[in-house]
């Protein structure tokens, strides 16, 4: 088995999962359902050049249309979806200098996910790979009570390409209300890297949060390493378990926000569902406005303190800093983004010690 064909069998496989994050996991789930069957329209075109001349049509096309199996290339050739000069020809058609391919398909995609005009924040785009700050609120992909206003609705409103990956190209999600970067795949080949890159670890996930407790007393617990497994009797949480999955989390730096919360820095090791909200919730220092495995407000604040922390309807929880090889370029890169509006007032206010 060839490259080609050992990236074309591992895609029927691995893209069936995608890594479960919460800003915090490379667990692995199952996303083999069995939805409707919709379809992508296809519009591509190259012209040949003088370094690919005599090269044969179906390995130039896998070349230059990336993210298509060569399968699927030869049906739109033997179809006459793919045409040369607009002509019909045969796969092993040997190609000349100036000679316009043209991609004109439609294509099935195993997906009930529909394209939703929706406003996405893009950091980096490339024919690989798009870096996405996401904002609180916003589901990554469709499921139970979420089959509209996703991530995944709104990248195939914009890059409608993206339908014939599964997921539209998803490889990692963070909560609903966490916010920060994720990265999305634009091909098969770059898709199986970076799950590749998240099950071996290597990806740089690095989080801000605002948590409970003094600067001394957090940075007691710079590495928490509990495994975590699903809660015993509410089974929508996560808990520290002994027999639970290894989990490793740094806080590489806190920063005093008022004498009973912080700003911490948080590196990522492993990844588990709620990993980041689960470990500092289990060493007593919880994210503000955590619902799940948050606290109530402090004594020693002021009202306008007290206040804004009730009101924080989320968990201050954001994807800051994410790092990974390029799938294409095979370069380290790295992408930030700020953190939002919302934890910002937040931090003014538990700064204010009026």
């Amino acid at each position: 088995m060839n490259h080609d064909e050992l990236i074309d069998d591992l895609a029927e496989q691995a893209p069936n999962y995608v890594t479960d994050a919460d800003g915090d996991a490379d667990d692995l789930i199952d996303t083999d359902e069995a939805p409707a069957q919709t379809s992508a329209q296809i519009h591509l075109t190259h012209t040949v050049g003088a370094e690919q001349v005599g090269v044969r049509l179906d390995k130039l096309c896998a070349e230059v249309f990336e993210g298509f199996s060569r399968a699927n290339l030869k049906k739109f050739i033997d179809e006459g979806q793919l045409t040369v000069n607009g002509e019909v020809v045969k796969p092993k058609y040997a190609v000349k200098t100036g000679d316009i391919l043209k991609l004109e398909a439609i294509q099935d995609s195993h997906s009930e996910d529909l394209p939703e005009n929706i406003d996405i924040d893009i950091i980096y785009e490339d024919e690989a790979v798009i870096v996405i700050n996401k904002p609180a609120g916003m589901v990554v992909h469709p499921g139970a009570g979420n089959r509209t206003g996703t991530l995944v609705n709104a990248l195939l409103y914009h890059f409608p390409n993206q339908a014939h990956l599964p997921r539209a190209g998803l490889v990692h999600r963070i909560d609903k209300d966490t916010t920060g970067l994720l990265v999305v795949a634009r091909t098969k080949s770059a898709q199986l890297s970076l799950i590749d890159q998240l099950k071996d670890k290597s990806v740089y996930r690095h989080y801000q949060c605002i948590a409970l407790g003094a600067v001394h007393e957090v940075l007691r617990h710079a590495q928490i390493d509990a495994p975590i497994g699903r809660h015993s009797t509410h089974r929508t949480k996560m808990a520290v378990k002994q027999m639970g999955k290894p989990a490793l989390t740094y806080i590489v730096n806190a920063k005093s926000l008022h004498e009973r919360y912080s700003l911490l820095d948080v590196h990522l090791k492993t990844g588990r569902t709620h990993q980041i909200r689960v470990h500092l919730s289990y060493v007593g220092h919880p994210l503000v406005g955590d619902p799940v495995y948050g606290t109530s407000p402090r004594a020693g604040l002021s009202d306008r303190q007290r206040r804004a922390i009730l009101d924080f309807g989320r968990q201050a929880l954001h994807a800051h800093t994410l790092g990974f090889i390029h799938p294409v370029t095979g370069e380290s890169v790295k992408f930030h983004a700020p953190l939002p509006e919302d934890m910002q007032n937040l931090i003014e206010i538990l700064n204010d010690d009026a």
